[in-house]
């Protein structure tokens, strides 16, 4: 039995590493197919507002089928932000099939990413948490000749998953950055999404420090980067969680660099963050617990309590 929602009106792309398997997992999604149980998925008033959207809406969405889609404003949080209107009838005609996945995938990269750079003013960082998706019609919108791609920018985590915005895109910086407090899940040895820190993860964010503080001018090469971030993320980790000696919990202190074309488009904050590695340097390794509360819990002399670790041999 099918099992079609309103999800398959997504065009879900991932331009990072990380992203690409899980979005490229999720993409499916046309609109008005049977669902499981032999129903219909009926278009709310909200959804076809949603789905008809003009450049600078937002959508949001909570439930896993995407039925209750709906605008918000843009400075409530909001999954996607329509940057533009394409038609693609001139490689699509009436008569014409209507794409596949892939094909629609290309055609949002293609056609969406140069609009997403006019709509935010300034280059996309093509390595900072906004990507390109795309809304397309739905299957009977496609026989009645409808072409409108509708193009969007999204923030999906290392692992696939949509991340909330808050406010326009183009009025805040395209880093990758997180909040200090969050925990980031630990899939494959690499990054995943976010997740409660007292489950197994790879990194814990421990501060967020902007480049241009100490750099004023042009870009700083990676090794200038680390070696002032080096300075800079050990006096920041005392200031998140002091008392805990990483070394002792086989912990390391890393952080985020630049890359020229981030530098660019404005994307100088960076995180500062704990993790492990394994003993073989394959991967990071799986750590449980907050460091800020090993430290809250630590005797004020005399021994640390541990943060728990499952790397292998720690």
């Amino acid at each position: 039995m099918a099992t079609n929602t309103l999800r398959t009106r997504l065009v879900m792309l991932g331009v990072f590493v990380g992203a690409i398997l899980a979005l490229s997992l999720s993409v499916a999604f046309s609109w008005g197919g049977g669902v499981a149980g032999g129903g219909k998925v009926e278009e709310s008033a909200e959804a076809k507002a949603a789905f008809h959207a003009a450049p600078g809406t937002c959508l949001n969405w909570v439930q896993p089928d995407v039925s209750d889609i709906h605008t918000v404003p843009c400075a409530q949080p909001h999954l996607y932000e329509v940057t533009g209107v394409v038609n693609i009838g001139d490689k699509y005609p009436a008569g014409v099939p209507e794409p596949g996945v892939d094909e629609w995938r290309d055609m949002a990269m293609a056609r969406c990413t140069d609009g997403a750079q006019s709509y935010l003013g300034k280059q996309l960082d093509p390595y900072g948490k906004f990507t390109v998706s795309a809304l397309r019609p739905g299957t009977s919108e496609w026989s009645d000749g409808d072409r409108d791609m509708r193009c969007v920018l999204q923030w999906a985590a290392p692992g696939g998953a949509l991340q909330p915005v808050t406010g326009n895109a183009a009025a805040q910086s395209q880093a990758p950055i997180w909040d200090p407090g969050t925990c980031l899940a630990l899939a494959n040895k690499t990054v995943g999404n976010p997740i409660d820190c007292t489950q197994p993860h790879s990194y814990e964010i421990v501060a967020t420090v902007d480049l241009k503080d100490h750099f004023k001018d042009d870009y700083p090469s990676q090794k200038d980067q680390a070696a002032w971030l080096d300075t800079e993320c050990n006096h920041d980790v005392q200031g998140y969680a002091g008392g805990v000696d990483l070394s002792e919990q086989k912990l390391i202190l890393t952080w985020d660099l630049r890359e020229q074309e981030s530098w660019d488009a404005g994307s100088t904050l960076v995180n500062c963050k704990v993790g492990a590695t394994l003993p073989d340097k394959s991967g990071l390794a799986p750590i449980t617990g907050s460091i800020r509360q090993q430290a809250q819990d630590a005797p004020p002399a005399g021994g640390q309590q541990p943060v728990q670790s499952s790397q292998p041999g720690g």
